[in-house]
């Protein structure tokens, strides 16, 4: 017998309306549409020629709508394996010249984006949705998510927006980065940085 495959399906933009494939649920937590739409509320028509780059990527789904709605680039970072595939086959279905995939740990691997953003004098959008730390392997995940934003240069970051669990306190101030607006959706939510 077959698995079930998950969809969702990019909601506005140039691609409005494509299918994207999400990880099984044991590999990845997919972010809820309300989530999106909030998102993508707030920073309105910023994404015209953005950067943009997602941590911790699974299907790639908000990355991928940020394409949608007129980001120049993208960098997906993702380690999981299965998560990866997905990952790929959804870039398909966009403009996979615009997308750029980091395979493997995401906290290894945000040195090489860091370090590209300055070389092209970029600022950047930065979406970080960790596995929760409820999850078995992922203890520290927050306190390591806390170093990285405390290591991204201010000259690179547009913005920060963090998906987490909600009743995580998180830090008025991370390295450079002042905490703005949080936002609760159930078990999940959103908080932002600039």
């Amino acid at each position: 017998m077959q698995s079930r495959q998950f969809m969702t399906k990019i909601v506005s933009g140039e691609y409005k309306g494509k299918s994207l494939i999400l990880p099984s649920k044991v590999t990845t937590r997919s972010s809820k549409g309300i989530v999106l739409e909030s998102f993508f509320n707030t920073v309105q028509f910023e994404m015209i020629d953005a950067t943009f780059v997602e941590l911790f990527a699974g299907s790639g789904s908000i990355g991928l709508e940020a394409l949608s709605r007129g980001a120049a680039q993208l960098h997906f970072m993702e380690r999981d394996r299965e998560a990866l595939k997905v990952l790929e086959q959804n870039i398909r279905q966009t403009d996979p010249s615009r997308c750029e995939v980091y395979r493997g740990d995401t906290f290894s691997n945000i040195a090489g984006v860091v370090e590209k953003l300055k070389r092209e004098g970029r600022e950047a959008y930065f979406y970080i949705d960790p596995p929760f730390s409820i999850r078995e392997g992922h203890e520290d995940i927050y306190e390591q998510m806390i170093s990285l934003i405390h290591s991204l240069p201010s000259e690179i970051v547009k913005l920060i927006i963090i998906e987490h669990m909600t009743g995580l306190e998180l830090p008025e101030h991370l390295g450079a980065h002042n905490k703005g607006k949080s936002k609760k959706f159930g078990k999940t939510s959103l908080t932002y940085y600039r």
